[in-house]
């Protein structure tokens, strides 16, 4: 399949954004070339799978200090560092990145599935009414918007009539079997509203797991046993930086003093490899998951 680039999409968009400043152009310009050797980089990538893992982790390690240090943090412009949330220059690079290492994995996967950001499927309603008019039950899907998503296109048909010969309608819409929410930064808000989106993904598709991933935890941790979270991945194993921080870099003469800091940390915290192998582990529990034998329940004893 061809795989889906929101990131590269933010670049190119950005380029015609007319609050851009003409300063950053040539620094946008730069990073769209850049991010083409990233991806030709990974298409490269050759061996078993736990070698081609780790390699891309360290290409994406190695573009996104790039992204974050060489083009956002040295500009000599406030915009793309205060822009930043609104921009989605860095979370995007990991909804297009997950779909390369997952087809780098599980090769068969993208033969049925689509992988990669998606609206999916999130309930089913009618809009008909008791009227005499009315021929048909209106027919309807509610999706959501995921940033990363194993999913399948369905088709769902409905009709008064039992033939389904006249008066048919038809809908189309998208299962989401895995879907994982990608934050930079995860805060309680931010985990309330994604329990809200896993409870409707459940709701509607009994059988799929919800992921939610973040670069850097913004809050006190929450045992997600008691949501319809599968589970939260922290993809650097670190908080994210004070508030104090960060205000400090919101100008160019803050940015420019705590430069060596920031790269300092940024290294400190890389991509971990562990995170997205149990990432991963994750869809491999979901392609193993089967229903149960007779004769290895009775072996076993339970089931």
């Amino acid at each position: 399949m061809s795989l889906p680039a929101p990131h590269g999409d933010k670049l190119h968009a950005l380029m015609e954004n007319d609050k851009l400043p003409h300063g950053d152009r040539k620094r946008i310009e730069y990073a769209i070339t850049r991010y083409s050797k990233w991806i030709i980089a990974l298409q490269g990538l050759r061996g078993n799978p736990k070698e081609v893992l780790k390699k891309s982790i360290d290409l994406v390690n190695e573009y996104r200090n790039f992204l974050d240090l060489d083009v956002i943090f040295d500009s000599p412009d406030d915009f793309l560092y205060r822009q930043k949330g609104q921009l989605k220059l860095d979370n995007s690079v990991i909804e297009e990145f997950l779909p390369y290492i997952v087809n780098m994995v599980f090769p068969h996967i993208a033969e049925n599935y689509y992988i990669g950001p998606q609206s999916c499927y999130s309930a089913l309603y009618f809009t008909s009414s008791l009227r005499l008019s009315s021929d048909i039950p209106g027919i309807r899907s509610r999706t959501k918007d995921q940033d990363f998503a194993i999913s399948k296109k369905v088709y769902i048909m409905s009709s008064y009539d039992s033939e389904f010969i006249k008066n048919v309608e038809a809908v189309e819409t998208n299962i989401g079997y895995l879907c994982a929410e990608c934050k930079t930064n995860l805060d309680k808000t931010m985990f309330q509203e994604a329990n809200a989106t896993a409870h409707d993904v459940k709701t509607g598709v009994t059988a799929a797991k919800y992921l939610l991933l973040c670069e850097w935890l913004d809050m006190t941790p929450i045992n997600t046993s008691g949501t319809d979270i599968d589970e939260v991945l922290i993809l650097r194993k670190a908080r994210r930086l004070g508030s104090q921080v960060r205000s400090r870099y919101s100008t160019r003469q803050g940015r420019e003093s705590g430069r060596s800091a920031y790269e300092q940390f940024l290294r400190e915290h890389p991509f971990s490899l562990d995170v997205f192998v149990r990432f991963l582990d994750h869809i491999n529990a979901l392609i193993e998951n089967k229903d149960p034998d007779e004769e290895d329940v009775l072996s076993k004893g339970f089931f």
